[in-house]
């Protein structure tokens, strides 16, 4: 089966094909092949994982095979999974991406769990989540904190759209607005409780080092930020500071090395304290400047 379509083949067979193929993409990354191939076969079977197993013989339909195909050339691009199968969970919740956002982090779900130990006893916090893209981080929190009122913030129409579908299908769509606005230029008549951002926070000169399927298939606007990647930061935390009420917080992902220049641009406004926060690498993940 190895590099060859057939146009006949069981659960087995299709599984092996497309691991074998997959083994020679310099997209795919090392060790993912068959894992790969198989949730892709599991997303045209619409079957769950045993039973991709318990029924290696079950013979693919010609239009399963024509699907399985279409999806593993795709991946020999380096097109992401989650964009080919327009699925991702985040924060135990399912979400639809499209190529118009990026793909939610495990990362991210940091700076959701800050937010919701430090709001969860504030009736109806008033949270303005900046650059949703997927709606990922409004949508965990309108989850989470049942009496919270939301507005999402993107420059992008086409990432809103994809966030109001989210908020629909997990049935939170009554408590987030979704505002077309550059950081919070449309909503500077607000104040809020917290403002909650997962900014682009990449360097232009760092473009080469991602993983392919980064740099050539998710939003450029999404991650990248001029050429130190703070841009973001520096125009977002002097926007955000006279919006927050008194003990509201702003809390952001950052990146990897940037905890210390993150630091020194918060100090430039009246801030009652700054933490950052670890992810499960010990990387500084999450910065917390609470507005005194």
């Amino acid at each position: 089966m190895r590099g060859m379509f057939a146009e006949s083949m069981t659960i087995g067979d299709a599984i092996a094909w497309g691991t074998s193929l997959l083994d020679e993409s310099d997209a795919i990354p090392a060790g993912r092949s068959r894992a790969d191939a198989t949730l892709l076969l599991r997303h045209v079977l619409g079957i769950p994982h045993a039973e991709m197993y318990a029924y290696r013989e079950r013979p693919l339909s010609a239009l399963q095979t024509e699907a399985f195909n279409a999806q593993i050339q795709q991946r020999l691009r380096g097109v992401p999974l989650q964009y080919i199968t327009g699925e991702q969970e985040f924060f135990g919740l399912p979400f639809h991406v499209t190529p118009d956002v990026l793909i939610p982090r495990p990362e991210t779900e940091h700076l959701v769990e800050a937010a919701i130990s430090r709001l969860k006893d504030l009736p109806a916090a008033r949270i303005a989540d900046v650059g949703t893209g997927s709606g990922a981080i409004a949508v965990a929190l309108a989850h989470s904190l049942s009496q919270a009122e939301i507005v999402a913030l993107d420059i992008c129409l086409a990432a809103l759209a994809v966030a109001a579908q989210n908020a629909q299908m997990n049935r939170v769509a009554n408590r987030i607005r979704f505002i077309e606005s550059d950081l919070l230029a449309a909503v500077v008549d607000e104040t809020f409780d917290a403002i909650v951002s997962n900014p682009p926070y990449i360097a232009l000169a760092e473009r080469k080092t991602l993983p392919i399927e980064v740099r050539e298939h998710e939003p450029e606007q999404a991650l990248f930020a001029g050429a130190t990647g703070l841009e973001l930061y520096r125009r977002l935390i002097p926007a955000a500071h006279p919006l927050l009420v008194s003990g509201g917080w702003l809390m952001m992902e950052i990146g990897h090395g940037q905890r210390d220049a993150v630091r020194a641009l918060l100090q430039d406004a009246d801030w009652d304290g700054v933490e950052f926060l670890t992810d499960l690498q010990r990387i500084p993940r999450v910065a917390l400047a609470r507005k005194r």
